[in-house]
């Protein structure tokens, strides 16, 4: 019984043997590309510094650092659970969007970079306006990202979000209050915009001077073929809009354009191959016009905008 005793505490000690910031850093990221982990050199590094509560700054500027046992068994287990395909930002819980600090968790969708496209678009036609009280809403807002960015860029804006998932608004409010925004971000539960519909009085209805939209988008059929960390792991109600993946887009811009002030805009992301389907919902509606679109940087369609 000595015997076994001896031996556990042994291997539980080379477990979290002394490592300094370089070799832990080193070893993380063979784990990693052995698991075929993409970016697994980043990812190495941000759950690192999540074990020791560093930035990334401080590791490369203390690789003689020596870990504590505590933070060796912390890297060990965040290693093991991004190996196993759980994405790199559920385990930290966080995610940079426009350059603001987001909590993310299982129950939204993690901001992409791509996604800041809707910003970009969405200032570009707000135009000159951008000190005036305007009345914008967020469709499917999930972590709250397109709303808080926009509220940060727009100081006088109010910005109602809706969202299908009363998790996801959980999760928008902690990052609205946390950015400064909270009081201007108004979190409504509902699908699309059916809240606002809901809440008419006769003769009485919001009059929004933008939409934005990140909708579900991901085709049913395509599920096989989305990356593992995405498939096993993003919230379903947040990925797929269908079995085409485009359905979503009709309802949403019927929708809009009972709720678009005229002169207002509408602007969503659409999904790789979505873009004449989506275009060609708003061309054969006579109620929006001067559509345009954007490319993300890999230049594939993006963004479609439209004015009511």
């Amino acid at each position: 019984m000595v015997r076994e005793v001896s031996l556990q505490r042994s291997e539980r000690e080379a477990t979290v043997a002394p490592r300094n910031v370089h070799g832990a850093l080193r070893e993380g990221m063979a784990r990693l590309l052995g698991a075929k982990i993409p970016s697994a050199p980043l990812a190495a590094e941000l759950l690192l510094t999540h074990a020791m509560e560093h930035d990334r700054t401080w590791l490369y500027t203390h690789p003689e650092a020596l870990l504590t046992v505590e933070e060796n068994s912390r890297f060990a287990a965040y290693l093991a659970r991004r190996a196993s395909g759980e994405p790199t930002q559920y385990i930290t819980g966080r995610q940079e969007f426009w350059g603001l600090a987001l909590a993310v968790t299982p129950d939204v969708l993690i901001p992409r970079p791509e996604s800041e496209h809707v910003v970009e678009v969405a200032l570009e036609r707000i135009g000159s306006r951008r000190e005036d009280a305007l009345l914008l809403a967020d469709v499917g807002t999930g972590s709250g990202c397109l709303a808080i960015a926009l509220a940060t860029e727009l100081p006088a804006t109010e910005i109602f979000a809706t969202d299908i998932s009363s998790a996801a608004l959980e999760v928008a409010r902690r990052n609205a209050k946390q950015n400064g925004v909270g009081e201007r971000v108004h979190l409504t539960p509902g699908n699309l915009l059916e809240p606002f519909f809901l809440d008419m009085t006769a003769g009485a209805r919001p009059e929004f001077d933008l939409i934005v939209s990140n909708p579900p988008y991901v085709a049913r059929r395509d599920a096989a073929t989305l990356p593992r960390e995405v498939r096993e792991h993003e919230p379903d109600v947040a990925l797929y809009g269908g079995e085409m993946g485009t359905e979503i887009y009709g309802s949403l811009f019927q929708q809009a354009k009972a709720l678009v002030r005229p002169g207002g805009a509408i602007v969503v992301e659409i999904g790789q191959g979505a873009l004449d389907a989506v275009v060609a919902l708003l061309e054969n509606d006579p109620a929006w016009r001067d559509i345009a679109m954007k490319n993300d940087l890999a230049g594939i369609p993006r963004v479609i905008s439209a004015q009511r």
